[in-house]
């Protein structure tokens, strides 16, 4: 077993190599340690360089709906009643933190999704927040 740190792009893609040439090594034999410790080190080296974001929250609760084979008014009990799992499934309310707990103990979705301000929200806030702008602006303008 000749295993070094993964330092860059061709470290990684001799680990990815040496990885596929070990992948059926025989369970408890040395080429079956060696695999599990590169890919360990592919892992870690993955999760520094090739990170992947967190889902949309709401997005996130769909799927998990879509799962199931369910919709929306599973939703009524577990965020509100039927007004407000419509305010939160279109993004003009966040969810609360007991609506994260529940969300989280009914359908069993991630907290850490969950706590993230959902995408739709943050994009309407900057174009409010650039309409205003422009507004005052435009007001500066025609009174000066």
């Amino acid at each position: 077993m000749n295993i070094k740190p993964i330092r860059g792009e061709a470290d990684y893609d001799r680990a990815l190599r040496r990885v596929e040439e070990l992948w059926d090594a025989l369970e408890g034999s040395a080429e079956s340690d060696e695999l599990a410790v590169l890919a360990t080190l592919v892992e870690a080296y993955e999760r520094e360089h090739y990170p992947i974001d967190l889902p949309d929250p709401i997005e996130a609760i769909k799927f998990r709906l879509e799962q199931s084979g369910d919709d929306s008014r599973t939703l009524i009990g577990v965020i509100g009643q039927r007004t407000r799992v419509y305010e939160v499934m279109r993004g003009k309310r966040p969810l609360s933190l007991n609506m994260i707990r529940n969300l989280h103990e009914r359908f069993d979705i991630p907290a850490e999704v969950l706590i993230q301000p959902a995408r739709r929200a943050r994009k309407v806030a900057v174009q409010r927040r650039s309409l205003r702008r422009k507004r005052g602006a435009g007001h500066g303008e025609r009174n000066g």
